[in-house]
Formats: structure tokens, sequence, C-alpha cells
């Protein structure tokens, strides 16, 4: 039985560094580093929970193509129960050119792919109520599933006695609360970053953020917040938590670890402050390597990171 099932985007990264301007057209251009690697939310947070040591599955759509088969094949590689991902035959699998500047910032050129087709029913719900913790990662790029699809699974997960949780996308189109409205009732740990809550809410501080996002029925909000760490709100309970120090390779994926930390420390019955400051070291361990997920390490090495390693003031 697996303790958490990350459900939501799956996507072949192409990552390319430094790129610091685009080629000019008709041009060639030389990087240093170009790799493939697995990416999107679900992909992402599932492998880093699996590293940390937590008995993982993933749900979601690849393509019956080559990027499909390097994805589930590398979800099983890491121990991960990868039946729930369902092969689509029609859409290819979606993928991003990853392009990381010298100070480790991305830009990104993406194909929302056999994402944009994970529909309710392509949910094994049976394998998400057997696990303690259902993780929906990637709201806003899943346009069959975003809205009352994803509240009526959370909804089911919630009547198994399954605790849920949910993390955002960056919302091209705009919909922000219109469209995750309806889920976030059924929402138990809410760990979007604070500038997709901002939009999400209409508010400026982590304060109002979250009591915003706990107004609409979510119990717990975790807020990614960068720099400053993360803020952490649960009825009459605040906690600000401030970051370790460490040299930024690339952030490719520190939102999904930080959430894959978190996870751990709810999957685990952990404390806030004890939860928070796990989710703050497994975002900066990632950070430390290129790729999404290279850089996280077991439980037990994460914890003498904590230890050993300083936080900013």
């Amino acid at each position: 039985m697996a303790e958490v099932v990350c459900l939501g985007i799956l996507v072949a990264d192409v990552v390319g560094k430094p790129v610091d301007r685009m080629p000019e057209r008709g041009k060639l251009m030389l990087v240093d580093t170009m790799e493939l690697h697995t990416g999107g939310c679900a992909c992402s947070t599932g492998i880093a929970l699996a590293k940390i040591g937590v008995d993982t599955a993933v749900v979601g759509k690849v393509g019956d193509d080559g990027f499909g088969d390097f994805m589930i094949g590398r979800l099983a590689s890491h121990g991960i129960d990868p039946r729930g991902v369902v092969k689509d035959k029609e859409t290819a699998t979606s993928a991003t050119m990853v392009m990381v500047h010298s100070d480790g910032e991305r830009s990104f050129i993406h194909y929302l792919g056999a994402n944009a087709t994970l529909r309710e029913e392509d949910v094994d719900m049976d394998l998400v109520a057997r696990s303690k913790v259902l993780h929906v990662a990637g709201t806003f790029l899943m346009p069959a599933f975003d809205g009352a699809p994803t509240a009526s699974v959370l909804r089911q997960a919630k009547e198994a006695g399954v605790t849920t949780a949910l993390d955002t996308a960056w919302d091209s189109k705009g919909r922000w609360m219109s469209l995750l409205r309806p889920a976030l009732e059924f929402v138990d740990y809410a760990v979007p970053s604070i500038e997709e809550a901002r939009m999400v809410t209409g508010r400026q501080s982590p304060e109002d953020v979250a009591a915003v996002l706990m107004d609409c029925g979510v119990k717990t909000v975790a807020l990614k917040m960068g720099e400053l760490g993360c803020y952490i709100q649960s009825g009459d309970t605040s906690i600000t938590i401030p970051p370790f120090q460490v040299e930024c390779v690339d952030a490719l994926g520190a939102g999904d670890s930080f959430a894959a930390g978190f996870l751990t420390g709810v999957a685990r019955g952990w404390d806030l402050e004890r939860t928070g400051r796990f989710a703050n070291a497994v975002g900066a361990l990632c950070v430390t390597q290129l790729g999404a997920t290279t850089g996280i390490r077991t439980l037990e090495e994460t914890e003498r990171f904590i230890e050993q390693t300083p936080v900013r003031s």
C-alpha cells in the first residue's frame, strides 16, 4: 500500500544549461550541459518522496511513445508504483524544454500533451483509497481534470478516509479561484507558491492569503516563500520557517521537492514545525544539483543536513 499517491502532471524535461539568450533565427548555440529528466509536479514530487523513503504511487497520463516509456521506466526504477499511469494512444507525452540561466533561474517552452487529456475516469480510485495521502499536483495544467473533476476525486478520497493535499501551477489563462474553488473544501493541506496563491486569492500578505484559502475550506495552508522559507497556518497556529543557506545551481523542482518534504511529515504524523523545516530542507537540497530530483536525499541524510546547515537570518 502506498503511503502517498501523487496524481497530476507528468512531463519529460529536456534541460539545457546555461542559456542566457536565445540563438539568432536559423543559428545554433552551444550549451555546457543538456540532459533528459523526468519532470511534472506529480512525477517530481513522487520521485522525491521515494528517494526520501516514502512508499509512493503515481497516477497520471503519458503518450504511447518514447518519452512515455522513459517516464514510466524512471518511476519504476525509483520503486514507485506506476500502475496508475495511463497511456494515451492519440496524444504524445507532455514535454518541456527547460532553459537554465547562469544564475539558476529557468525559462520554459512547454507542450501540454497527454496531461491535457487526463480525466476523472482515468484515476484508479482503488489505488487512492488504499493510501494515506492523495496529493493532486499541477492544478491549472490539466484542462480535462481541473475544476469539478478534481473536486470529485478529492471528495471520494476523503470519504475513503484519505488525507488530501493540493499544489498549483501557474494559470496562464487567468481562471485562478473560479476554477480552483470547487476543490478547496475537500483539501486538507494546500501547498502552493506564494505567487500562485496571491493570484488565486487576490491578497498579498501570507496571512491574508492563507485566511482566504481557509475560508474556502482548506484545513492547513503551507506557502512556499522562496528566499523567505515557508509560512504555515492551521487554525489559530501560524509559523514562519526560514530557509537553509545553500548555493543554488538549478531551481528546477524546488517547489515539488518542498511538497514532497511536507507530505513526508503529513504521512508520518509530524507536527507542523518539524514538517515545515523538513520541507524547507528537501527544497534546499533540490536546488544544489541540476535537475528536478537529482539533489534529493534519504530521510536520514536530510535530517543530518538540517542539523549541519545554517538557516538564513
